[in-house]
């Protein structure tokens, strides 16, 4: 496990998404969700106005994952369950779940999102390591799956991400000091499973436009538990 890491974190980040940079960022947003409402795909019209603001290739992505179309917006909110308490079983995206909830607990860069989740920057490209937050994410996970009274949840992680086996291990063994009964499946293909599922716990955007309905659990964690946390908001034009 590696000690005093900084999950998400990229020293660049303060001059990309502070002062100057930020109101051209809210700028291309604005336009960014005008061409999506139009029926641009997000990777043109992201390309398009990144070009135009010469941003770099991570404020693109801070804006394709940040905008939303009206429509998309309007369907994920339809399918959102607002009490968790509603749901006795829930399905996890295990590592898009816990590696933004370890880029909170960094303080590194996190995203607002028109669709009210709240994303990270940290990508994963199938190689993944414990940090010293991975205990502390898992735990604020556990307590909420029993604050609200969750009686099993399956988390799933992605089998060809490295070190998939021993986070399986931790978050099992951290679970014996909680009532919700986890199951962690290790299996390829994890968004085909969840896109199918009700009361699926993820952020991911397309997950959530298939699913047949899902948890905004990461925002509720990082409003109430992780002080510090680093978040901007690229839009105040659609509120």
């Amino acid at each position: 496990m590696n000690l005093n890491s900084k999950r998400g974190f990229v020293p660049k980040d303060e001059m990309e998404f502070r002062g100057d940079q930020l109101e051209k960022l809210k700028n291309g947003a604005e336009e960014l969700f005008y061409l999506l409402n139009r029926d641009y795909k997000i990777k043109s019209a992201s390309t398009f106005i990144g070009n135009h603001y010469m941003f770099s290739e991570r404020q693109r992505l801070a804006l394709a994952r940040t905008i939303s179309s009206t429509k998309d917006i309007q369907l994920r909110k339809r399918k959102q369950v607002m009490e968790a308490k509603k749901s006795k079983e829930v399905y996890i995206d295990g590592f898009n779940t816990i590696i933004t909830l370890e880029t909170a607990l960094s303080g590194s860069l996190l995203l607002e999102c028109m669709d009210e989740t709240i994303r990270d920057m940290a990508g994963l490209r199938g190689t993944y390591r414990l940090i010293d937050k991975t205990v502390l994410a898992v735990e604020l996970i556990l307590k909420y799956l029993d604050k609200n009274m969750i009686q099993r949840a399956i988390i799933y992680l992605d089998a060809p991400v490295s070190n998939s086996g021993r986070l399986k291990q931790l978050i099992i063994k951290q679970s014996e000091e909680y009532k919700v009964d986890i199951t962690v499946e290790v299996i390829n293909e994890v968004d085909r499973i969840l896109e199918k599922l009700p009361f699926v716990i993820t952020s991911d955007a397309i997950i959530l436009n298939r699913c047949t309905s899902w948890i905004n659990m990461n925002r509720d964690i990082i409003k109430n538990e992780i002080e510090g946390h680093w978040k901007i908001k690229l839009y105040d034009f659609h509120e």
